[in-house]
């Protein structure tokens, strides 16, 4: 287990201890042994999916899982990692269940215990987020404590509340008028932060201090794009349709679209969140697929992340190898929602992206869009060592 030298002193001495406690055999409770029957019943809630799809198996697991006992909470948790949606509400379920029951019994739950699960960020982002918000309950004086070495933290929840307590302390300062420190601090959390709200407020804050915010270049949001639009969703079937620039990206090229021909155009990002909004291109269409496409120029080959924000279904592929891909709708969308390996090689990169719009037609259902950028592990942006050319050569994504 590395101490990366990018963390702070708080989050180092953090990941020590939880490095120690494991070494000395204090921790990873949740990593004992548990009866044969507590394993079958994972399996079975992680075997759930889509359309009830295992729903029978996992309602007589749910209750074996929730019958337990508070020993077995780091288990449950950990049961969390790698598995889907439906099974992550299941376990949910079962883990509300049996701290329900704990805690009306008086009695009380392992706080190292948890604690240690939260610190490894190895962890389910919703898990490590379970077990915050019970520890916090059980120890609230602990876990304030644990917040400081959090702002750097994967779990983007936990993070905002990291945020939020420096946000707190630049508030505090600005009101004693010491306007140095506020300063000082909101940039701190300015740096930190992924959520919008958090990110206006600071925002504000800092250009009454005389420090006025460009999120674009603070985040290093991608701004310069091709789009291509519309190809058919119908029934949602346009996620695993390979619409032609998925075979081919031709910035010559029409292709036929959903209802007539359709060609590449450029699009330049304003949205201070680096939203490429395709309702803002195409206007507000259902069932329909686009594409962006953009030119990523870096200095080096070197390992980064693509991070990206979006309620739509999406596909991402870099040098025409497919990344990774979500068929889901109307998330609530975040920077930095999803998160990326990838490789990036000496010189120019072509990234481009899918994103899908559905049939539902409610207000809280209209986004078409997604966010882009490229960072380091900790989410530094790293600059493209290039403005994008107006075309790159045909790269085929498959």
């Amino acid at each position: 287990m590395c101490l990366s030298p990018n963390q702070s002193p708080a989050a180092r001495l953090l990941r020590t201890l939880a490095v120690m406690l494991i070494v000395l055999g204090w921790g990873d409770a949740a990593s004992a042994s548990q009866p044969p029957e507590f394993a079958d019943a994972v399996r079975a809630i992680r075997a759930v999916g889509p359309e009830g799809r295992g729903n029978a198996d996992a309602t007589e697991a749910w209750r074996v899982l929730a019958a337990g006992d508070a020993t077995n909470l780091t288990a449950v948790l950990e049961a969390m990692d790698g598995a889907n949606d439906f099974a992550v509400n299941w376990l949910r379920a079962a883990f509300d269940s049996i701290v329900g029951r704990t805690l009306d019994a008086g009695r009380s739950a392992p706080v190292a215990d948890l604690g240690l699960f939260v610190l490894d960020t190895r962890h389910n982002p919703r898990a490590r987020r379970l077990g915050f918000d019970l520890m916090a309950r059980l120890d609230a004086a602990t876990a304030n404590k644990l917040l400081a070495g959090m702002l750097n933290d994967p779990a983007l929840e936990l993070r905002c509340d990291a945020v939020q307590k420096v946000i707190d302390q630049a508030d505090q300062s600005l009101s004693s008028s010491n306007a140095a420190g506020a300063t000082l601090l909101y940039q701190q959390a300015l740096n930190a932060s992924r959520d919008v709200d958090q990110i206006d407020h600071i925002s504000k804050k800092l250009e009454g201090l005389g420090r006025p915010v460009d999120s674009l270049k603070l985040f290093g949001f991608l701004t310069q794009w091709r789009i291509i639009a519309p190809f058919d969703n119908t029934g949602k079937k346009g996620f695993d349709t390979a619409f032609p620039p998925e075979q081919q990206i031709d910035f010559a090229q029409e292709c036929d679209g959903k209802t007539n021909k359709v060609k590449w155009r450029d699009y330049v990002v304003s949205d201070k969140f680096g939203k490429v909004d395709m309702n803002d291109a195409y206007g507000k269409l259902k069932e329909v697929t686009a594409y962006a496409a953009t030119e990523f120029v870096s200095d080096r080959d070197q390992s980064v992340e693509l991070r990206l924000g979006t309620g739509n279904s999406w596909k991402v592929w870099l040098n025409g190898k497919l990344l990774f891909g979500r068929d889901e709708y109307h998330y609530d969308s975040e920077i930095d929602q999803y998160s990326m390996p990838a490789q990036l090689q000496r010189g120019p990169n072509t990234i481009l992206v899918k994103i899908c719009q559905n049939e539902l037609k409610e207000d809280w259902t209209v986004d078409w869009d997604f966010q882009l950028r490229v960072t380091d592990s900790l989410g530094d942006p790293i600059p493209s060592a290039a403005i994008a050319k107006a075309a790159t050569p045909a790269t085929n994504p498959q």
